[in-house]
């Protein structure tokens, strides 16, 4: 064989290695190209009792707290041990999951500086309760609840799964009027905190004390002051565990859906203007008139 010949050959094996060796990189047993899997950083898994819930990238469970009613973290001191900060650096669409929307997080700043991860405007917490003595005489430490676990909903009735389909969340909160006076759960002015139902995002429901059971007694055939009293318009009963989902019920009001809950009828108030955290229609026009619904509201006559 004649030199170029030689050269020729060495050169096309050359090139046949390196082209084989770049396809071995990018391609499964059968030669077919793969594209590498995103890591999500946030999931959805599901339960048989408690449905749709978010989770980690490993599988760890995430809940929302009740007391923070206006969107900011309460959990705060000796409670950040027991209920640690989900935090991502840098949350985008390509580390969601199938089923999550990048527009329902956000972020919000902690006592300790870090970012916390929101969804629907609810600050995303870890549950790490406290284990037995480990054996050396250390007593209990915080640890982890492990992959799977659902442990942490429900606990003290302020903690809960953080799910994607809520209709109704419960906050515990002060109650604040209209005409500026802090109000207890019995409507007497003072300081107190009442825990109360609000939708997903956590804007406040009221009841309205003129109303009978499933009956709403409003709202005007042509919804000419919904704006005042809107109606909660939904016709979902997705709900914390702490509740008895058979109190909640649909009607229809002049061809629109209203949850009612034990019979009464639930609205939004105009003057709250959608902002999480304000309860103002509890004085309006007068305390009481249209209280907010609690667990333990009395059935509707």
């Amino acid at each position: 064989m004649k030199l170029k010949q030689i050269k020729f050959v060495l050169a096309a094996l050359t090139a046949t290695t390196f082209f084989a060796g770049c396809s071995s990189d990018n391609s499964n047993d059968n030669g077919t190209p793969t594209t590498p899997e995103l890591k999500t950083e946030v999931n959805l898994s599901t339960s048989a009792t408690l449905g749709s819930y978010l989770t980690d990238k490993s599988g760890r469970s995430l809940y929302v707290f009740a007391t923070d009613a206006n969107g900011q973290v309460s959990c705060t001191g000796g409670c950040e041990a027991l209920w640690p900060a989900f935090v991502v650096d840098n949350l985008t669409a390509d580390k969601l999951g199938s089923g999550l929307t990048l527009t329902d997080f956000g972020t919000v700043t902690t006592a300790s500086g870090k970012k916390q991860v929101t969804y629907k405007g609810w600050p995303l917490y870890y549950y790490a309760p406290v284990s037995g003595d480990d054996g050396y005489g250390n007593g209990g430490k915080n640890v982890p609840e492990a992959a799977g676990k659902t442990t942490g909903d429900g606990v003290g009735g302020t903690w809960f799964i953080a799910k994607p389909d809520y209709s109704v969340m419960l906050v515990r909160s002060q109650l604040l009027g209209h005409d500026g006076k802090n109000y207890k759960s019995d409507y007497t002015v003072g300081d107190g905190l009442t825990t109360y139902f609000t939708d997903a995002k956590g804007l406040t429901l009221y009841t309205f004390k003129n109303d009978n059971f499933n009956k709403n007694n409003f709202t005007k055939a042509d919804f000419s002051n919904n704006a005042v009293w809107p109606i909660y318009e939904t016709d979902k009963i997705v709900v914390p565990s702490i509740l008895d989902k058979s109190k909640f019920a649909v009607i229809t009001v002049f061809g629109k859906s209203q949850l009612t809950y034990n019979g009464w009828p639930l609205y939004y108030f105009g003057q709250d203007a959608s902002v999480r955290g304000s309860n103002k229609g509890i004085s309006f026009p007068a305390p009481a008139v249209w209280p907010v619904p609690v667990k333990d509201s009395p059935i509707a006559i």
